[in-house]
């Protein structure tokens, strides 16, 4: 009897990731640092206080309000999730179903992943040799998207800074795109924003059709919690909402993340920590004899090498686990190594500086 699934599924491949042990562990860009302990103590003692037999609030309203004071956003143009991984599949549901979802490429994997899941047809326009987005290129996939004017033609995707090259596309590019793609949702994912420089919200704020995905994993030291959330126009919000499962976001999460929204100066003091360690490392691999370090925005490095596998190899063997990136378009060669705490990034160190020429 044949199972009845979808095609779609059938055919889209697992998400890539095998996961391995490594005394070091510096492949999925999560903070090195957990959350404080005290901190920790005080999210277990309110949610020791809750009631556990009611039903959380239907939108996590309460926590959007929150994340609005910080953001200096409206409360009704916040939508949370559990992760923004999960609002990625759901703006396409919202804006690209029977239509089409444009990213570029190499680029995080569920752009792509998820417009199959969906059925969306998917563009991808190659980064240029330096990593920067071809616009020129971007906003003519846009051209001849659609014949009915009254429809959405799709979502657009751009990471700011973009994964896993680390690079960051210019603000008055962003905001050509934005006045020539009004009939699309244009998505800035801005996973990594708080190791750049700069963010897209005040784009963002003049132009209904933009969307921002931020999350609590990086910076925040909370990608065990899961959660993360768009920052949108009041229109869009609303109509994504619908999509969203109601109640679901539960206490745990949401207060963790009231606790750190409240106590931020931890946070803040880990990136510039992790911004420090970026740039340290940047200089001990820039004479290197054989890898080649690209200039990072993120709390990673991409590193070109004469052989990826043999670099991971190495690597591993020395107690250290980064992420390959040679599959991906344009990054033969490449390993993502996420930025670690100052004694990891010795151990890492003195091992690429031993690895086979």
């Amino acid at each position: 009897m044949q199972i009845p699934i979808r095609h779609a599924v059938f055919s889209s491949p697992d998400y890539p990731f095998d996961p391995v042990s490594a005394p070091v562990k510096l492949d999925q860009n999560e903070s090195s640092e957990d959350f404080p302990d005290d901190l920790k103590a005080l999210v277990l003692k309110r949610v020791a206080a809750a009631e556990w037999n009611r039903y959380p609030d239907l939108h996590a309203d309460t926590l959007c309000a929150a994340i609005a004071g910080f953001e200096q956003w409206s409360p009704s143009g916040v939508v949370v999730t559990t992760g923004s991984n999960v609002l990625i599949s759901l703006l396409i549901q919202l804006s690209a179903l029977g239509g089409r979802v444009v990213t570029v490429k190499s680029n995080f994997a569920l752009y792509g992943l998820d417009a199959q899941l969906l059925g969306s047809r998917l563009s991808e326009v190659p980064l240029r040799e330096d990593h920067s987005v071809d616009f020129d290129a971007v906003i003519a996939e846009l051209e001849g998207a659609s014949a009915h004017a009254d429809e959405p033609a799709g979502v657009i995707y751009l990471p700011r800074p973009h994964a896993p090259t680390g690079s960051q596309c210019p603000l008055d590019e962003l905001e050509r795109l934005a006045q020539l793609s009004r009939r699309w949702l244009l998505v800035i994912d801005e996973a990594y924003v708080h190791f750049g420089e700069g963010s897209a919200a005040e784009l963002a704020g003049r132009h209904p059709h933009v969307v921002l995905l931020r999350t609590f994993s990086k910076a925040w030291g909370l990608a065990g919690i899961r959660l993360g959330y768009a920052l949108a126009s009041e229109a869009v919000a609303r109509q994504l909402r619908k999509l969203v499962p109601p109640f679901a976001v539960s206490v745990m999460q949401s207060e963790c993340i009231r606790v750190a929204l409240e106590n931020p100066g931890y946070m803040h003091e880990r990136v510039q920590g992790i911004v420090r360690e970026r740039d340290r490392l940047t200089r001990a691999l820039s004479d290197h004899p054989t890898w080649t370090v690209s200039p990072s925005s993120g709390n990673f490095l991409l590193i070109r090498t004469p052989d990826a596998q043999q670099a991971f190899d190495h690597l591993l063997t020395n107690g250290v686990l980064v992420r390959r990136q040679d599959r991906h378009f344009g990054l033969e060669g490449c390993i993502r190594v996420t930025v670690g705490t100052r004694a990891e990034n010795d151990v890492f160190l003195r091992a690429a500086h031993a690895a086979p020429r």
